[in-house]
């Protein structure tokens, strides 16, 4: 007997635009789905198809024109401190150290400085940065930063944590190290995680269900639940038969 999952977020007929040179653009043309409690859900799709539209929506920190998010049974308006957001362009503070970055959130949620520094050390050796606690982040590489990122995403114990193509700026090398990082701390961790990318291969990997969207305006084009175990092996034949299925419906970017 199949187990009935929970449902954490519903996103119904969700529909976005803006005005571009003088004339409406639609970025996100009646888009709905479901996310369910403690899955990794990937949104798929070209560059520029609305992605980071749909997450600016979700997170609150834009208000569609049409179509309601729900948290639970509730209408999420606005900024909800249950959903976290990780961005592909990380807003660390320069001035602050590691793990004042990472206390951050608490700081402005009011937790005692002890507390907060208690619950930011936990984050920091999560990520596996015990030792640069006292760092600042231009002394960090691409790939510490995000880990800087993601600790203070998680410090604050969100319900749902979002991330915007967090690996996009990355190299290749640190890309597939962080790939690893993100889902050995998702196991431990077991937070429901929306990721968004235009990289097919990073979908299949991380992914346990993927929702593929068309070129702008987005819609969804289809879905796919990646049945394969975790860590996933990039040559096994399952996975290049699921990332060819899916390379061939992707749309192109415009």
């Amino acid at each position: 007997m199949a187990i009935e999952k929970e449902v954490i977020l519903q996103l119904k007929n969700i529909e976005q635009s803006y005005v571009v040179d003088n004339s409406v653009k639609q970025a996100v043309k009646d888009v709905s789905f479901n996310v369910y409690k403690n899955e990794f859900l990937v949104i798929l799709g070209p560059g520029h198809c609305g992605k980071s539209v749909l997450l600016n929506i979700i997170s609150g920190l834009e208000s569609a024109q049409k179509g309601q998010v729900y948290l639970g049974a509730e209408p999420l308006a606005g900024v909800d401190r249950r959903i976290s957001l990780v961005f592909q362009r990380l807003a660390l503070l320069p001035w602050m150290t590691v793990i004042d970055n990472v206390a951050f959130g608490l700081r402005m949620a009011g937790i005692a400085k002890a507390e907060r520094r208690k619950i930011a050390q936990k984050y920091i050796n999560l990520v596996g940065l015990q030792g640069f606690e006292k760092s600042y982040p231009s002394q960090l590489s691409g790939g510490m930063k995000q880990r800087v990122g993601i600790a203070r995403a998680y410090a604050v114990n969100p319900e749902i944590l979002l991330m915007d193509e967090p690996f996009g700026q990355l190299d290749a090398q640190t890309r597939y190290a962080m790939q690893e990082e993100i889902l050995r701390i998702w196991q431990q961790e077991k937070k429901t995680v929306i990721f968004v990318t235009n990289n097919i291969e990073e979908a299949v990997y991380l992914g346990d269900r993927i929702i593929l969207l068309s070129s702008c305006p987005a819609h969804v084009k289809a879905e796919y639940e990646i049945q394969m175990e975790k860590p996933r092996n990039t040559v096994d034949p399952e996975f290049l038969r699921i990332r060819k299925e899916i390379s061939d419906n992707t749309d192109l970017a415009l």
